[in-house]
């Protein structure tokens, strides 16, 4: 089975620059997105064999996941169940057989780390709902979460120590959640890749020089690692600032 998720910068935007045609040389069997940056009836896909799913944000042009399934699952939910939480469209939950699919688009700190507060209860809840999915059956979690973990998961880390993204603060919180049950694919299988990024700046050539980060990941359950058959990033495949990333299970 093959997972993929992408933030895409803009659904509409991307379909212009190849959405599609990446899309189906990608052939995942659920695909994610994130910053769909749409409302509803904004735009129709013709994705024959998929089932669709889309959350939006409440603010128009602004976040919002989708996830395109060939599976139908057993059930969908949106968002986390929280209204401080609920507005912006960032997470999506499907349950299928033998695991929860979780899409999200975790909240950014910005410029001068105006929202970090806020980061720091959003990552709290998001990692209860995980947990609690976990309980039940193992998790798969993908999509942007605005943070390069470890200094070999962006180009400069010195110069961007608490910058949003790699405040300690952020870092330490994805630390808490793979401490909770929760294996980075990519790194489970790569521990020692460097130069591997899904993110760069439309600034300075930065994605020519791969001068980027690793903020979009596939986790999941400890006890999924025995079906994980690879976790790759795509980062020939153009149309956003970010890349696909995907998940190989066995």
């Amino acid at each position: 089975m093959r997972l993929i998720s992408w933030n895409v910068n803009g659904l509409r935007a991307a379909v212009k620059k190849g959405f599609m045609d990446s899309f189906n040389a990608l052939d995942a069997d659920i695909f994610c997105l994130q910053e769909t940056k749409l409302q509803a009836g904004q735009i129709e896909l013709d994705l024959p064999g998929y089932h669709q799913y889309w959350c939006y944000a409440e603010k128009k042009g602004y976040s919002g996941t989708a996830v395109f399934s060939r599976v139908e699952p057993i059930s969908v939910t949106y968002n986390l169940g929280y209204p401080e939480h609920d507005s912006e469209g960032r997470v999506i939950t499907c349950e299928f057989e033998d695991f929860y699919l979780v899409c999200v688009y975790t909240p950014n700190s910005q410029n001068e780390l105006k929202r970090l507060d806020y980061r720091m209860t959003w990552e709290d809840a998001f990692r209860a709902h995980l947990m609690e999915l976990d309980r039940r059956k193992p998790v798969i979690a993908c999509g942007d979460m605005n943070v390069a973990h470890e200094e070999i998961d962006l180009k400069n880390p010195s110069t961007n120590h608490m910058n949003a993204g790699f405040t300690d603060q952020e870092r330490g919180k994805m630390t808490e959640l793979l401490s909770s049950g929760f294996t980075d694919s990519f790194r489970y299988l790569y521990p020692e890749a460097r130069d591997a990024y899904s993110w760069w700046s439309f600034r300075a050539a930065s994605r020519e020089r791969n001068v980027g980060w690793r903020i979009d990941y596939f986790l999941c359950s400890d006890r999924l690692r025995e079906r994980i058959a690879d976790a790759f990033i795509r980062p020939e495949i153009m149309g956003s600032d970010h890349c696909p990333v995907g998940l190989d299970l066995k």
